[in-house]
């Protein structure tokens, strides 16, 4: 399984109206991007000068998976919300080995 991490830093351009668009759109990813196995997204509540605005986190079967989601038009269609309005963004990917992280894994006990 693949796990992949976004942390984003908004401009002041990003306002509360393009935020409930943006993260309707990550909601509507759910269960609809073949592949992709959970999505989970929220913004900080720690609002440190080392915190970062928005973090999403999705987990995926394959590397595969990910150029899928990467050009999906679920994902093409919150794009245009949030690219213009970052003004850092930070990303890995990362192979989980551990089971227990795994949402596809079955209990086999």
């Amino acid at each position: 399984m693949i796990r992949h991490i976004v942390m984003f830093r908004w401009k002041d351009s990003f306002t509360p109206a393009i935020r409930e668009q943006w993260t309707a759109g990550l909601d509507a990813m759910r269960d609809n991007i073949p592949g992709m196995l959970r999505l989970v997204h929220g913004p900080d509540i720690m609002h440190t000068g080392r915190s970062w605005d928005h973090v999403i986190i999705a987990d995926f079967t394959t590397r595969a998976d990910i150029a899928v989601y990467n050009t999906h038009p679920l994902h093409e269609a919150i794009k245009p919300f949030s690219l213009p309005n970052v003004q850092d963004l930070a990303y890995v990917d990362f192979e989980l080995d551990d089971p227990a992280l795994d949402p596809s894994a079955k209990d086999i006990s």
